[in-house]
C-alpha cells in the first residue's frame, strides 16, 4: 500500500469514528453526517477534508465541538498502547498527556507520556520525545523518575513509560490554599527538598547530563517527603556540540526559572545553569512566589538578565542568612560567581541544615557586596584586622602610672607651704 493510500485508509478510519461520536453524543443526525460524506465523495481535491471540517462548515457542529471529539477520539486511541491497558489521566501539557496505567507483564502501576496526534506528526517533537526517553535511561536515582520504556504504536501515536509516583508537585502544593495554611514552605522543609534535588543533580551532572528546566512543576513530592525530578525534555548532554550549535541564539526554559545564560541562547551551556534554576526554584519554595514576575515572558527574563534579586530573607524575614546566602550565589546573574558545581550547593545546604555557615557561598562574598549589604541595613559579621592592646589591663603600667601621679601631688603640696612662708 501507498503512502497515499494509506493515509486515506486513516482518514476514513478517523471519519467513522467522528461520525460515530457526534452521533452518540447528538451533535448531529445520521442525515447530517450522510449530506458530509456525500460531499466528500464527491470532491476532487486531493487533499480531502475531514468529517469533522465539514460538519462544521455547515454548521451542524461547532469548532469547539470538534476540538473535543477529536481529543475524544485521540484518548480512546492512546488506551490501546500495546503491553499497558490505561486506568486514567494525571494531567495534560503543551506537549504530551500523562496517563496512571498497569502494565500487564509486570502487574504494576506506571506512568506513560503520550504525544498526541497532532505532535506526532511533527518530527521535532517526536525527535525531542525520545531524546527524553533515552537521557532518562541514562539515570538511576532515588530522587529521579526511573525511566521504563519509550515506543510507538501502529496507529502512529509515540509514547514513554515511566516510574508512577503518588504525590503532587511543588507547584501545586504551593497553590492557594485554605485559611491557616501557607503558600511557601518552611525553611526546614525546603532545605529537605533542595538536598534531595542537588543529591538529583548530583548523579545527573556526573553523566553529563543538564536538565535546562528545573522548577516547581518538574519536581514531585511523596508524601513520605521524597522529592522526584521529572520531565526531561530539555535535558541535554554537555558534549552534544551539535544540539548546542542548532540551539544557539534560543531560549530553552521556563521564564521565571531560567539562567541568564539559557536567556541569550549561549552555546556553552554547562551545569551551573540548573544550579541557577535549582536557587530560583528554592527562592519560590521560601518565599511563596518566583524570584522576578513580570506582565510578559520577556519581561520576566529581562529582569533575571538585567534586575538586581530581592534578597529571600528580605521577603521572608523568618529565614536563616545561610538560606539567603546559598541563594543569592546559586542566583548570580554572572556564572562564574556562583557555585563551580551542584556537590558545592549541595555540602552548602547540609551545612545550614546542621546550623552551622554556607562555606562555599560566603567564599564567594566579596567586599563590594558586603559594603551594598550594610548600606542596605543589614546587621552583618565583618573580621576585624587587629587593633592596639588595651594599656588599663595591664598592671606594670598602671602602678607606674599610680606612683608618677603621687609624686606629683607630693611636690605639689611641698611647693605651696615653701611659698607661704
Amino acid at each position: 500500500m501507498s503512502h497515499s493510500e494509506t493515509n486515506s485508509a486513516s482518514l476514513a478510519a478517523l471519519d467513522t469514528e467522528v461520525g460515530r461520536v457526534v452521533v452518540d453524543s447528538g451533535l448531529a443526525t445520521r442525515t447530517e453526517i450522510e449530506f458530509c460524506r456525500e460531499q466528500q465523495k464527491q470532491s476532487s481535491d486531493p487533499n480531502q477534508r475531514s468529517l469533522a471540517d465539514l460538519l462544521v462548515e455547515h454548521q451542524f457542529i461547532t469548532v469547539n465541538q470538534a476540538k473535543r471529539i477529536r481529543s475524544q477520539i485521540d484518548e480512546r486511541r492512546n488506551s490501546q498502547i500495546p503491553g499497558y491497558q490505561l486506568i486514567s489521566k494525571l494531567g495534560k501539557g503543551a506537549m504530551a498527556t500523562v496517563y496512571k496505567a498497569r502494565q500487564n507483564s509486570l502487574d504494576r502501576i506506571v506512568a506513560i507520556k503520550v504525544l498526541p496526534k497532532k505532535s506526532s506528526e511533527n518530527p521535532e517533537f517526536v525527535d525531542r520525545f525520545y531524546k527524553e526517553g533515552k537521557a532518562a535511561a541514562r539515570l538511576s536515582h532515588n530522587n529521579i523518575v526511573q525511566a521504563i520504556d519509550v515506543g510507538g504504536t501502529p496507529d502512529g501515536y509515540h509514547y514513554f513509560v515511566m516510574e508512577y509516583v503518588e504525590g503532587k508537585t511543588l507547584y501545586d502544593i504551593m497553590q492557594p490554599a485554605p485559611v491557616g495554611e501557607g503558600k511557601h514552605f518552611s525553611e526546614v522543609d525546603a532545605l529537605d527538598v533542595m538536598i534531595q534535588m542537588c543529591e538529583a543533580l548530583v548523579h545527573s551532572h556526573e553523566r553529563s547530563l543538564i536538565h535546562r528546566d528545573i522548577k516547581p512543576k518538574n519536581i514531585l513530592l511523596t508524601p513520605q517527603g521524597v522529592a522526584k525530578l521529572t520531565d526531561l525534555g530539555l535535558a541535554r548532554s554537555t558534549d552534544d556540540k551539535e544540539a548546542a550549535e542548532s540551539e544557539a541564539g534560543k531560549a530553552y526554559g521556563t521564564p521565571y526559572y531560567i539562567s541568564p545564560e539559557q536567556i541569550r541562547g549561549d552555546v556553552d551551556i554547562d551545569f551551573r545553569a540548573d544550579i541557577y534554576s535549582l536557587g530560583a526554584t528554592m527562592y519560590h519554595l521560601v518565599t511563596g512566589q518566583p524570584p522576578f514576575d513580570g506582565d510578559t515572558p520577556s519581561a520576566v527574563m529581562h529582569k533575571h538578565l538585567k534586575q538586581p534579586l530581592t534578597p529571600a530573607d528580605h521577603v521572608n524575614t523568618a529565614l536563616s542568612a545561610g538560606v539567603g546566602e546559598i541563594i543569592d550565589v546559586a542566583m548570580a546573574k554572572i556564572r562564574d560567581e556562583r557555585y563551580r558545581t551542584t556537590q558545592d550547593m549541595l555540602d552548602d545546604l547540609l551545612a545550614v541544615q546542621r546550623g552551622e555557615s554556607p562555606q562555599h557561598a560566603r567564599r564567594n562574598v566579596d567586599l563590594d557586596a558586603l559594603a551594598d549589604i550594610e548600606e542596605s541595613g543589614v546587621t552583618v559579621d565583618i573580621e576585624h584586622g587587629p587593633v592596639a592592646p588595651d594599656i588599663w589591663s595591664q598592671p606594670m603600667v598602671v602602678g607606674i602610672l599610680v606612683g608618677a601621679g603621687l609624686s606629683l601631688l607630693i611636690n605639689g603640696i611641698l611647693l605651696a607651704m615653701l611659698l607661704t612662708k
